[in-house]
């Protein structure tokens, strides 16, 4: 037998493109959820047709489970699979994703599956759906007392609160718009004023609520990673500070943060497989520690991390 690896270089997958990392540690086992940029391209455009699956025990060694779910899963769906993120509830797990809708805007779908590496199954229909283009990027988290959240949005920051059945949403609160505020997530040059731009990340450690995402900055155009903190699910946020900057990345990044074995990761993307863009980006990974306060200091790009 070969000896395990005991450093894993960035990009943590090299055999294709990915994107949108989305970390879910389940057990002894931290999966992580992508996206993946095919290689040639439509239009010129973002062309992404399924999500893929890789697990790791030790934040080295990676297995790839393939494509866990795609466009023709989802009758209703015609285009853009773009950045999801998994859960885990009463031993099923649930893969939101958001899609172009066929005569329609975008969408969010939901996979389920017995497995957390699928084959997920689709609905059958959008769990969120308003006829424009902010549904995307769907980010859930079910906290201490029970209660599922998913937020989502581009250029604004939205919620619903999920029923138990992960499902379904309470319709009498219905869909909530965050006040698009710059103490809540500082002045920017994005569509509401603000900094915040897209993929956002939902999670709570030690009592703190955090909303980290894609954010632009006063007059730059490409994405950095930026974050919030409340001391509630729903609000109100404070700005928090730059989580990783601009330089070295591409016009887009997404942040998956995930506590793992006792350290803090980082996951986001570059385009620096060879061949890389705007279009064909690559997930990294690296490792953080939280201050005291529960502030992240700004996080430098890296080449890769230990086995743990």
């Amino acid at each position: 037998m070969s000896e395990q690896k005991t450093f894993c270089e960035n990009p943590i997958i090299k055999n294709i493109y990915t994107a949108d990392p989305a970390p879910m540690v389940y057990g002894d086992t931290l999966y992580l959820y992508t996206t993946h940029d095919e290689d040639e391209l439509i239009n010129d455009f973002y062309t992404m047709k399924d999500w893929r699956c890789f697990s790791t025990k030790d934040m080295v060694n990676w297995e790839d489970h393939g494509v866990i779910f795609s466009l023709d899963d989802i009758d209703w769906a015609d285009d853009r699979a773009w950045a999801p993120q998994a859960v885990e509830r009463n031993g099923k797990f649930y893969l939101y994703c958001p899609v172009h809708k066929k005569d329609g805007g975008m969408a969010i779908a939901v996979g389920v599956s017995d497995n957390p590496a699928g084959p997920y199954k689709d609905l059958g229909y959008p769990l969120v759906d308003e006829g424009d283009w902010n549904d995307i990027d769907p980010t859930v988290f079910i906290d201490d007392d029970g209660q599922a959240y998913l937020y989502f949005g581009n250029p604004e920051l939205r919620y619903v609160i999920l029923n138990e059945d992960m499902i379904s949403y309470d319709e009498k609160v219905g869909i909530v718009r965050v006040p698009m505020t710059e103490e809540s997530f500082a002045k920017g040059s994005h569509d509401t004023g603000t900094s915040y731009g897209e993929g956002p990340w939902f999670y709570k450690r030690n009592g703190l609520y955090y909303m980290v995402y894609a954010a632009f900055g006063v007059d730059k155009k490409d994405e950095h990673l930026a974050y919030s903190t409340s001391e509630g699910p729903t609000g109100p946020w404070k700005y928090g500070g730059v989580l990783m900057t601009e330089e070295g990345g591409v016009f887009t990044n997404h942040p998956g943060i995930a506590d793992f074995k006792g350290h803090s990761y980082l996951f986001y993307h570059t385009g620096e497989l060879p061949g890389g863009s705007l279009f064909h980006r690559s997930v990294c990974v690296a490792e953080f520690k939280y201050n005291e306060d529960g502030s992240i200091n700004t996080i430098p790009k890296c080449e890769g991390i230990g086995r743990i």
